[in-house]
């Protein structure tokens, strides 16, 4: 709840220094769009995963992080061939650098995370938990929720930072650049 709070005092501070979308980034806004509604529906929180992917790789095919992610996605290779095999994509088909893979996957894990998260908390919460979720891993976001104890005892503190960092980034200072795209979780709802 307090990550919610934060969110909403910061979010017209946020709109005022949002930047312009990149110009890399409007090549792919058609496609993310279609993948995000086939997989969320029509009311599909396009502009954040927008910002995610900016977060993620600030839209670039070829990102490799120094621990091995891939892609604008950064999946990481384990995670990608896990997606892969519970969707029935061959090894040919798992292609993280692949932007229109990396764009299916990332919405689809979204999808997949989302639904794995209780949703009585409200639909800006619940979004910043699933990019926790896909930050840090599931099991961690699912420990706190049901034990009730904080980030921190369960994680290292350089960890907790980074994992309560990243829907902070994306929410806060990356969505409001990509609303236009559509379906801001924070902004409008």
């Amino acid at each position: 709840m307090l990550l919610l709070a934060v969110v909403l005092l910061l979010l017209p501070l946020a709109a005022v220094f949002a930047a312009d979308v990149p110009r890399e980034a409007m090549r792919y806004q058609r496609d993310l769009t279609r993948n995000a509604r086939l997989a969320w529906g029509l009311d599909a929180p396009v502009a954040t995963f927008a910002a995610q992917i900016h977060q993620e790789s600030l839209w670039d095919a070829n990102a490799v992080s120094h621990v091995g992610a891939q892609g604008m996605a950064q999946f990481m290779p384990a995670t990608a061939r896990w997606w892969c095999e519970i969707n029935k994509l061959s090894s040919a088909e798992c292609q993280p650098r692949n932007p229109a893979w990396a764009m299916r996957a990332l919405v689809g894990y979204d999808k997949w995370l989302w639904d794995r998260i209780p949703g009585e908390s409200g639909r800006c919460e619940r979004m910043a938990l699933t990019l926790r979720a896909y930050n840090g891993g599931l099991g961690y976001v699912q420990k706190e929720l049901r034990t009730g104890k904080p980030c921190l005892a369960f994680r290292a503190g350089w960890a907790c930072r980074e994992n309560l960092g990243y829907p902070r980034r994306i929410l806060v200072k990356l969505e409001p650049v990509y609303a236009q795209w559509g379906g801001a979780v924070c902004i409008n709802g």
